[in-house]
């Protein structure tokens, strides 16, 4: 490989990309719609190749989901040997190891010192609806608190656990009920105080009918919110005082990306469940939810579960991810990524005006894009212009947040460091072509 990543040979999309995308406006809805505007032949670590065979950095990481990078030999390998041995049975009717193998290791990794159980499930959407059934059946109450900002999934319940009205929730109705929305103390755009939330919740719902507070420890979709310091930990005292599940929604955060393999152990919390997906089976759809023994038991058989639920293959691939995340140590290459990336970061909100806030844990780290610092009026279309500049020289760049002006960084692990630089150096130009005079 040359000492470039990057190889672009046609114009984007080139001529094949563009073939297929006819065939896509033709026979598939709309609704998918796509970052990128060409069409994959294959990945490797953090490279991407279409099939015109340009080559690209690929900083989306299937939105959080390659945390070991594009087909990691290993888990290649376990995938195949797997798939050669059987592919399917449902867990409930011919039980398998490897169910139970990659239980046991998750469960081991969870925070604190309660006994866990672990149950797998395909979505990260369908994780949150187990942990809110769960919570509901455990608990005897129905409502559940989550917090502005939040992205929990697509189904009826979670699209309703979600913030963000469009496009998840807008014209989607009616919504599922008992779901509370309390704000996120964010040291960015609010000052609200931790005794203001009690005040809050109880003005919204009675503690005593709230069967879990659903949060992530540190939102992806809402734009990679930091709660403000404290914050986590006085919920966990609030939850416990009121006989609530604290529900660890790690999905985008989970499996290393913060430094810590849950983002949650950055505050020395236990949560009640901790709902997991994206990165736990290298891409394979696989999720899962990990909970106190005294939870599950609590449990009736038969009531969680699904045909495909834990699929032998991707629980194969989960074994192997994390046996990659602790021998490769990606705990640490993360906490060196993120240095590097908030380090690049500050560099350009030194020099362009537009970017106003930088933000993040570990590798997990993204930018705020505003029209202007005092108002904090949301930079929306710039920041997709500069979205669009680094798919033109490149670079796979995803952004997010409610307001959608915030650059945000899932890549890969796996990443290597010159990639990583020039990856940046894409994206510092696109920035200066986008905002360089303001």
């Amino acid at each position: 490989m040359s000492s470039s990543a990057i190889s672009i040979k046609t114009e984007i999309p080139g001529p094949k990309s563009r073939e297929i995308t006819a065939k896509k406006e033709r026979y598939v809805p709309l609704a998918f719609e796509t970052l990128a505007p060409f069409f994959i032949a294959e990945g490797k670590g953090a490279l991407v190749k279409d099939v015109d065979g340009n080559q690209f950095i690929d900083f989306t990481g299937g939105w959080g989901c390659l945390i070991v990078g594009h087909t990691p030999d290993r888990v290649v390998e376990a995938i195949r040997d797997q798939a050669g041995k059987f592919a399917h049975t449902d867990f409930t009717a011919i039980p398998y190891e490897p169910f139970v193998t990659l239980a046991e290791r998750l469960a081991k990794l969870a925070p604190g010192p309660s006994p866990k159980q672990v149950a797998f499930f395909n979505s990260g959407a369908e994780a949150i609806e187990n942990a809110v059934k769960i919570s509901r059946k455990y608990t005897k109450r129905k409502a559940i608190v989550v917090f502005e900002g939040a992205f929990h999934g697509r189904t009826l319940l979670t699209m309703t656990m979600t913030h963000k009205a469009s496009p998840y929730k807008a014209g989607f109705g009616p919504f599922a009920p008992d779901i509370y929305r309390l704000p996120l103390p964010n040291p960015y755009r609010n000052n609200m105080q931790f005794e203001d939330f009690e005040r809050a919740l109880i003005a919204l719902v009675d503690p005593e009918e709230v069967a879990a507070v659903v949060i992530e420890p540190l939102q992806g979709e809402g734009g990679f919110i930091v709660p403000a310091d404290g914050f986590l930990e006085y919920l966990r005292e609030l939850t416990t005082k009121h006989g609530i599940l604290f529900v660890a929604d790690e999905i985008q955060s989970g499996f290393g990306r913060t430094g810590k393999f849950f983002a949650i152990e950055h505050y020395d919390i236990e949560p009640d469940l901790i709902a997991m997906a994206k990165s736990i089976a290298a891409g394979l759809p696989l999720s899962g939810v990990i909970g106190k023994k005294e939870i599950y038991d609590r449990i009736p058989g038969s009531s969680i579960g699904g045909t495909y639920v834990g699929n032998p293959i991707a629980c194969r691939a989960g074994i192997e991810v994390l046996n990659i995340v602790e021998e490769d140590k990606l705990l640490d290459r993360a906490v060196a990524i993120g240095k590097f990336t908030r380090e690049r970061f500050e560099d350009v909100k030194r020099r362009y005006a537009i970017i106003d806030d930088v933000r993040g844990l570990g590798a997990m780290v993204g930018m705020e894009l505003v029209k202007d610092p005092v108002t904090k009026e949301p930079a929306k279309k710039e920041c997709s212009a500069v979205v669009q500049e680094c798919l033109r020289n490149g670079l796979i760049m995803p952004s997010a947040g409610l307001y959608g002006n915030v650059l945000r960084m899932l890549v890969t692990l796996a990443i290597t460091d010159e990639q990583l630089n020039e990856g940046l150096d894409v994206l510092d130009a696109a920035l200066a072509k986008v905002a360089g005079g303001k």
